[in-house]
């Protein structure tokens, strides 16, 4: 079931991310709106506006965490690309994700995958996240830290 709210709130983003209030524009957004809409499953649950200070507040707090992480990976590997002599033990380490709901293991996978010298693999039905890493070493110690 395709709602015209969610048609209608998708097209105003669109319109105003893309600053363009040409009739083609228009066009475009509604049918990439109605697209989405079409797609992806429509939530069960509903928004509970007295927690979405909470989430907001959560969302950029990790926002800023994974950008500061992806800075520093990305500055340690391009010290083992330039300096070919620093050792590394790259190896596949087991992370138990501790999540149940599929959608946070699957940012925590993406968010993991995104960083730099470091890979999902695979995912079991437990949760648990094999991941590929440059330095098995120093990334076990920084689990066991967590």
């Amino acid at each position: 079931m395709v709602s015209l709210r969610a048609i209608l709130l998708l097209t105003l983003v669109y319109l105003a991310l893309t600053a363009n209030l040409q009739p083609l524009n228009i066009l475009t957004g509604v049918l990439l709106a109605v697209g989405i809409t079409a797609v992806l499953p429509r939530s069960r649950q509903k928004l509970q506006w007295r927690r979405l200070p909470g989430i907001t507040v959560a969302s950029i707090r990790y926002i800023f965490i994974l950008l500061y992480d992806l800075t520093v990976s990305g500055v340690q590997v391009a010290r083992i690309v330039l300096s070919p002599k620093m050792p590394i033990r790259p190896g596949i380490i087991a992370i138990p994700s501790g999540c149940t709901d599929e959608t946070a293991v699957a940012l925590s996978a993406h968010a993991i995958t995104l960083t730099p010298g470091e890979m999902v693999v695979e995912i079991d039905d437990a949760g648990v996240m094999y991941t590929h890493m440059l330095d098995v070493a120093d990334a076990a110690q920084d689990i066991l830290a967590a």
